[in-house]
């Protein structure tokens, strides 16, 4: 099913037939803007001068003269002078009670070196001293020798409190001992789950986890109040906000986390479209089951809350060599305990909760980062699509860092959407995982362009707070030039899989509405459709590719109101 060419040629014909048209032509403009470059968002080509808005709707996109025959007295006239506007962004897979929490705790995002972040650390930890448990996150593997961190780092500054802290993707985590002895970790520990305690060649735990070992720390962490998440997820709105994210598609949530955004709703404080998808796994019972069928059926529909997805874990990262891959890891020898690293669950197992989940009608994400994983998620949604015929099922899978050539054209044939993260591909964070994948893999890693060229429907996201940043921008930028900012490579990262500004756009915003099958109403800035949009202090269709970075957010229109503003 050639799912994005048809899309694009409908899309195309929307908005031939709508520009300069009004949705209701005697209605009255609460807001109008004018001399702006208006990007419908289809192309790089399909521009306007102005746009009106009534209520929550645009009601017209044509010429000043075409929006100023709807405008009275008391209209809202906004003089963007040449600016471009843009549908709002949809962060397509996020964390985002993870990543509200993580702006209360300690922060080593972009981090320079070891030195720093062990500063950062310090610093936080003396100027909280109330703080019960030091935690955060945003370390890079390739900051420390080997990949990975150790407790001796951490030993050296803080001796008096547990200290936890994830790596930039959340697969990996760092103690002191104060945290591993209040765990009861000791050389003779085992964990039997998908992951690991790190140890080193003397059988003694370094203070480094991979993925479900954490939980050996992490669960001794104190639950944050209610109230406190509330709180946490205010900041992290404005934040959004100030970024121009007017939707997210929440993954790996719960159903006590829907329920937070169920009172920021009600509350009238929720000023972002909010598409859940439920965390599911071997041990998920009927009764979780139940009450993620039950959300999704209440609010079906809903334009501001959804619940119609469920979020598999299939695999690990490749830089903790825990991503499942068709041929083992380059840096690994072939001795190694698992040198092409793993799947989270036996394939069969996973197979069959896909087609159980597939026909209770949820859409279905799985985080698949290796090739093999890649595979295997195509293989069960396939094996699904066939057992209960749902061809616009729309599942997706997340990441995809590598994948095979054989697989690149199974997307457009399924149907299944390629969810990925530009952010993730960031030259100054790749080093310890391009060692691993190996320069055979290269080509075909974070293969944007192979899988457009292969007609798959790309769908933009941060995955924040596992992440070095959740500004869209940033991810643009890399998905334009996979040169960091300051021009590093000189050629770029595997350059023939860079995307035009128009391509990144796209998935960033068309991606993500048409993935929670909201892109006749969001996504594009036509006659008819919501009021989600954003003003940018840069064309970034017309500047150096390489300043698009230093593009920022000048409104954010969400629902036909002002949520953030700078001045023009």
């Amino acid at each position: 099913m050639k799912i994005r060419v048809l899309l694009s040629v409908l899309i195309a014909l929307s908005i031939y037939q709508s520009t300069g048209r009004s949705a209701v032509p005697d209605e009255k403009l609460d807001i109008a803007l004018i001399n702006g470059r208006i990007w419908a968002g289809i192309d790089a080509y399909s521009f306007a001068e102005a746009a009106g808005i009534s209520g929550n709707r645009i009601l017209v996109v044509g010429s000043n003269a075409d929006v100023r025959k709807q405008a009275d007295a008391n209209t809202k006239v906004i003089d963007l002078a040449g600016r471009l506007v843009i549908p709002g962004f949809n962060d397509a897979h996020i964390h985002f009670l993870g990543g509200s929490t993580r702006l209360t705790e300690v922060d080593l995002t972009d981090s320079k070196s070891v030195a720093e972040i062990i500063t950062r650390v310090a610093d936080f930890a003396k100027k909280n001293p109330e703080a019960k448990w030091i935690t955060g996150g945003g370390w890079e593997y390739t900051k420390f020798p080997g990949g990975l961190p150790t407790k001796a780092y951490l030993d050296a500054i803080i001796k008096d409190r547990p200290v936890y802290l994830s790596a930039y993707d959340g697969h990996s985590g760092w103690a002191n001992s104060v945290a591993l002895k209040m765990a009861g970790i000791t050389g003779e520990t085992k964990y039997e789950g998908f992951g690991e305690i790190v140890k080193d060649p003397s059988g003694e735990p370094t203070g480094a986890f991979k993925e479900g070992a954490q939980s050996l720390v992490r669960g001794l962490i104190p639950t944050l109040t209610r109230e406190a998440r509330l709180n946490a997820l205010r900041q992290g709105i404005k934040l959004a906000a100030s970024l121009g994210i007017t939707s997210i598609q929440n993954a790996s949530g719960s159903a006590e986390e829907f329920s937070l955004y169920e009172e920021l709703l009600s509350s009238g404080e929720l000023t972002m479209r909010v598409s859940m998808a439920f965390s599911v796994g071997q041990k998920t019972n009927q009764e979780e089951l139940d009450r993620f069928v039950a959300l999704k059926e209440k609010y079906a529909g809903n334009r501001m809350l959804r619940a119609g997805s469920i979020k598999f874990m299939l695999d690990g990262v490749i830089e903790s060599h825990t991503a499942a891959m068709i041929e083992r890891y380059s840096d690994l020898p072939e001795n190694n305990g698992s040198p092409m690293g793993e799947l989270a669950m036996p394939s069969e197992v996973y197979r069959d909760l896909v087609a159980r989940v597939d026909k209770l009608g949820f859409q279905i994400y799985t985080h698949a980062i290796g090739d093999r994983a890649v595979r295997e998620a195509l293989d069960a949604y396939e094996n699904a699509m066939n057992s209960s015929k749902r061809y616009n099922a729309r599942h997706r899978i997340e990441h995809i860092e590598t994948i095979a050539q054989a697989d690149l054209p199974r997307f457009a044939r399924l149907g299944v959407l390629a969810s990925m993260e530009p952010i993730h591909a960031d030259p100054g964070t790749i080093d310890v995982w391009a060692k691993a994948v190996g320069p055979e893999r290269l080509p075909r890693s974070f293969a944007w362009s192979s899988l457009m060229k292969n007609n798959a429907f790309l769908v933009y996201s941060s995955d924040w707070p596992a992440a070095i940043s959740i500004d869209p921008i940033r991810g643009i930028h890399n998905a334009v030039n996979r040169r960091t900012v300051d021009g590093q490579p000189p050629g770029g990262w595997i350059p023939e899989q860079r995307i035009s500004p128009g391509e990144a756009l796209k998935a960033y915003t068309q991606g993500g509405a048409y993935s929670s099958f909201e892109e006749a109403v969001k996504g594009r800035i036509t006659p008819g459709m919501l009021a989600d949009i954003v003003v940018l202090s840069q064309d970034i269709f017309k500047i150096d590719p390489m300043k698009i970075h230093q593009t920022r957010v000048l409104i954010n229109l969400f629902d036909g109101k002002i949520v953030y503003r700078k001045d023009l």
